[in-house]
């Protein structure tokens, strides 16, 4: 049976890279519908924000793939990119554990290349602009509701965290310096450009240096999260100080019975499956980088909140506590990242196989990739390279690397 299982992660994980691979690392978005040449060519239309939203949301929303119609290109999204060189970085690690893994996934010479490729890429991906730090944001203007818009480039927490503590991973491998200075420089993108909001005890991080988005849970968490590592380096107290004040807020606005909601704002008031995931995969790294264990049940309550209100008997994944459609990729690639996170493979390693079962049969395409979301009713089986993709692909990589799950 455990061998059973380490052939179809490996078969699995295999497709998903050279699907990967081929497709040069660029793909389309759900969100990327202002990119379409068409709609920038209409006079006015990409003036109104209604407009804008109803494109976004229409190609979000439409289960059939209307890119190639409205000349939307592939392209490369700094957030997939630090997804899948987390993911080379941990196949380097594998590798380097037990050697006859290089059979499979390339010896650790043709990783390093990759791992150099991708961490290279990333650099030239930093956003423009007069950051205090180096960041990351989406290639693809976004327009979020009525209320503003964020242009091209626009750096966010949420990237900036996936994309710098890849780049720490890189150097971990590399010593190539280059990496290591850019991921340093982040911390101060976190502290000198993002707002606070106070919020029970500390404060809330927002998701960019824009109006808008400045009471989500786990984009502060993330913030957190990047400091932590970024302590770790340094040492710098500072970084410690901050990121402890939103983790204060942020477990001080948990709920009694271990879960969050998205945010504090009376439209964020829902709980979902891998946001859960993100903030208890930031809480612990916090915990390990740091060696805080004060928010130690803060963890061990969203945890097995977590585990219990969010996958079926079967295998399957649910999106919402309460809910299972929409059933977003995101939702089982997240619990393999958590359970590692977490090193909690071993005490869930049924579990875990259950859904790396459920969602390859149900989720990843003959070609290798994965669909974006299944539906009561049509699904979304489109191919987006940082959605689904990468962050399988990422999520994947850390199921392998721990052996206890193949025991």
């Amino acid at each position: 049976m455990a061998e059973q299982s380490k052939d179809i992660l490996l078969n699995t994980l295999l497709k998903l890279k050279k699907y990967c691979e081929k497709e040069g690392f660029k793909g389309w978005d759900p969100y990327d519908g202002l990119n379409s040449k068409i709609f920038n060519a209409i006079p006015g239309l990409n003036k109104s924000a209604l407009c804008r939203l109803i494109v976004i949301q229409g190609f979000k929303r439409c289960p059939f793939n209307l890119r190639p119609l409205a000349l939307i290109k592939k392209d490369y999204n700094p957030k997939g990119i630090g997804l899948l060189l987390q993911g080379y970085c941990n196949l380097y690690n594998a590798v380097e554990k037990d050697e006859s893994m290089s059979l499979v996934l390339g010896d650790k010479d043709e990783l390093r290349n990759r791992i150099v490729e991708l961490a290279d890429l990333l650099l030239r991906l930093k956003s423009p602009g007069d950051w205090s730090g180096d960041c990351w944001g989406y290639n693809f203007d976004w327009q979020a509701r009525l209320l503003f818009l964020f242009p091209k480039f626009t750096p966010t927490v949420v990237a900036t965290c996936f994309c710098a503590t890849a780049l720490f991973a890189a150097w971990e491998i590399t010593k190539k310096e280059d990496y290591l200075n850019s991921a340093l420089s982040s911390a101060k993108f976190v502290i000198h450009d993002l707002h606070r909001t106070p919020c029970d005890g500390g404060f809330i991080f927002s998701y960019s240096p824009l109006n808008g988005n400045d009471t989500v849970f786990n984009a502060s968490l993330l913030g957190s999260k990047l400091l932590s590592y970024c302590y770790h380096y340094t040492k710098d107290e500072e970084y410690l100080d901050l990121s402890r004040q939103s983790v204060l807020a942020c477990c001080n606005a948990q709920h009694e019975n271990g879960s969050w909601v998205y945010g504090m704002l009376p439209e964020q008031k829902w709980v979902d499956s891998f946001h859960t995931g993100y903030n208890i995969d930031a809480l612990c790294a916090y915990e390990t980088l740091t060696g805080d264990a004060s928010f130690h049940q803060n963890i061990e309550k969203g945890f097995e909140y977590y585990i219990n209100n969010f996958f079926e008997e079967d295998g399957c994944p649910k999106y919402y506590d309460n809910k299972k459609y929409p059933i977003d990729i995101h939702c089982p690639a997240q619990l393999f990242v958590t359970l590692a996170r977490l090193d909690n493979f071993s005490l869930h390693k049924d579990l875990a196989h259950k859904v790396l079962n459920w969602t390859v049969k149900n989720m990843q395409s003959r070609k290798g990739y994965f669909y974006y979301q299944l539906k009561d009713g049509i699904s979304s089986k489109i191919s987006y390279m940082r959605w689904s993709n990468a962050f399988m692909f990422y999520a994947l990589t850390y199921f392998l690397l721990d052996e206890k799950s193949l025991n």
